[in-house]
């Protein structure tokens, strides 16, 4: 697989005169449910759901410009409040060390750090072609879209309609990468609670900024995709 260049970090400026990036993974565990969120590429997804009892809760995402101690942008998707999409929201951040102060789906509670956001597959990426009886057909830009966005070592992806707030369901967890096989493990999955625990290896490569993505969908069927950065 060849190494990606490393997508430009987000930055905050503390007040101590030093700067840190948030990018990558971060969670945190809420009374009845745990939180995960990922930031990269300029971009973020929240996800909330109870892995034990296998239910998804929600998430929510958007667009994320991290600047001067405030992160703001679009939000393109939430599944609690469809009429939040396309609204624009600002957040106070305070990083230390590996705890986050992000006051996201309105709890203050402190974000832990899980990863960074290194590994050559971690970015926010749109899928831009799918084969269809034999054919790559491409997938042409729209408002409706499946994003799937990567940590080091999470993933999530959603199908959206970031202009209708329309949302078509979700899924992620944590995934592997060795010797030219992705695997994703999965801890949640917006449509179906049967597949969580279950994983899913696939053959990916990378190749003038697009990962193709071949194997055997969740439900058996064959699949390859085409992947891009946003």
């Amino acid at each position: 697989m060849k190494t990606l260049i490393l997508f430009s970090l987000l930055v905050i400026n503390l007040s101590l005169g030093f700067s840190q990036s948030i990018n990558g993974a971060w969670s945190r565990n809420l009374d009845t449910a745990v939180q995960y969120l990922t930031v990269v590429d300029n971009y973020f997804a929240v996800a909330t759901f109870n892995l034990e009892g296998k239910k998804f809760i929600s998430t929510r995402g958007g667009t994320a410009m991290v600047e001067k101690g405030k992160m703001a942008g679009t939000i393109e998707f939430n599944t609690l409040d469809r009429t939040e999409v396309k609204s624009s929201y600002s957040y106070d951040i305070k990083l230390k060390e590996n705890t986050l102060m992000l006051p996201l789906e309105g709890n203050a509670k402190k974000w832990q750090k899980v990863d960074e956001a290194t590994e050559s597959l971690a970015g926010n990426w749109r899928i831009t072609g799918r084969e269809q009886s034999g054919t790559m057909t491409p997938i042409k830009p729209a408002a409706r879209k499946t994003i799937k966005i990567l940590s080091e070592t999470r993933f999530q992806w959603a199908a959206i309609n970031m202009e209708t707030g329309e949302f078509f369901g979700t899924g992620g967890g944590h995934y592997t990468v060795k010797d030219g096989t992705y695997t994703e493990h999965i801890e949640f999955f917006s449509r179906d609670a049967s597949r969580v625990g279950a994983s899913l290896s696939f053959k990916a490569d990378i190749n003038n900024g697009e990962w193709h993505h071949s194997g055997l969908s969740s439900k058996g069927e064959k699949i390859h995709e085409v992947w891009s950065r946003k």
